[in-house]
């Protein structure tokens, strides 16, 4: 669902840009005053996870493709704010490095896949989450959030293509909700098993689901570099079985006609395409490529949580002093 360069005008660009740059920033703030330095790796882990999610394209109806988002479950381990800088870091590398949406577009690629995605699925999560109670309950509920966030994504899209008039509202808008009604049945089940394999193995990485901030603060433990060994594992294997098929947005264009007015991508980025020029164009260079990624996201999102718990802590200090 990445927008690429081209698509939208420029009150469009603005608008969405100036919006993102808002949400972002009330996300760091927020997360200024409460990140505890423990989280620091576990924020680096999701984002790295996510980058690597992402790589990997499913296979969907009529020829289509989709991939994780991430949204949702990102805001079930993080919590929303977390999952703002969590997604919006993804998304930057992603457009900086490999192409992968247009840097203009970055903004409205932020609005949708990390404000609009985050804040809808979560609300929704929280919102089924206390009327279904337990465990399964709290599966279904992050499974329907997690759908429901590409879909409402994807209505944003919508909406931003039709403004631009780039494709009438009657048309773009069933065509692109329509696909990612079914690409987030995927979202779902991908991020219900993650989160149902997190809750019977370290459920104390889940948001709000360790009984007091003690024994949190006691048992939260990342392995960090065997959780990156499984990262980096999964992506190799899964590159190679990865759908070629136009995702969901790139088929809408196609079929709506305005595929055309997309950039040439990847003419100025280091890894076009997710490949590293040094090694072709084979599985090798995407491997080689994701590796960069998947490090640089790591990187990133740890060293924005160290600056930001080294925040919360100095205001601790402070407060405590006085």
């Amino acid at each position: 669902m990445h927008v690429p360069d081209g698509f939208l005008d420029l009150k469009t660009l603005a608008t969405t840009g100036t919006l993102s740059m808002g949400g972002v920033l009330l996300a760091l703030r927020r997360l200024s005053r409460g990140l505890p330095r423990r989280r620091i790796p576990l924020m680096g882990l999701a984002a790295a996870f996510l980058f690597a999610a992402q790589m990997l394209n499913f296979p969907v109806a009529a020829g289509t493709s989709g991939h994780l988002v991430g949204a949702v479950l990102a805001a079930v381990l993080l919590g929303p704010s977390a999952a703002i800088v969590a997604v919006t870091a993804v998304l930057v590398v992603q457009a900086l490095l490999f192409a992968d949406g247009g840097l203009l577009a970055l903004g409205a690629n932020i609005l949708n896949m990390a404000l609009v995605a985050v804040l809808g699925g979560y609300a929704a999560f929280r919102a089924l989450g206390r009327l279904l109670p337990g465990e399964r309950g709290f599966l279904a509920a992050t499974a329907f959030a997690a759908w429901l966030s590409v879909l409402l994504a994807s209505v944003a899209c919508a909406a931003e293509l039709a403004v631009s008039q780039v494709a009438p509202w009657r048309l773009v808008f069933p065509a692109m909700a329509g696909v990612h009604m079914v690409i987030g049945v995927g979202e779902a089940l991908i991020t219900a098993l993650v989160v149902a394999a997190i809750l019977r193995t370290r459920p104390e990485l889940v948001a709000g689901r360790s009984a007091t901030p003690e024994s949190a603060s006691a048992r939260i433990r990342v392995p960090v570099a065997a959780a990156l060994l499984g990262i980096l594992t999964l992506v190799l294997i899964g590159v190679p079985l990865a759908s070629t098929r136009p995702d969901g947005l790139e088929r809408v264009a196609e079929a709506l006609g305005f595929a055309s007015r997309a950039s040439t991508p990847g003419r100025s980025a280091p890894m076009p395409d997710y490949h590293l020029a040094l090694l072709g164009s084979s599985t090798a260079a995407t491997w080689a490529a994701a590796l960069v990624g998947v490090l640089v996201v790591f990187l990133l999102s740890c060293a924005l949580a160290a600056v930001l718990a080294r925040k919360v802590g100095a205001g601790t200090t402070t407060a405590s002093k006085g």
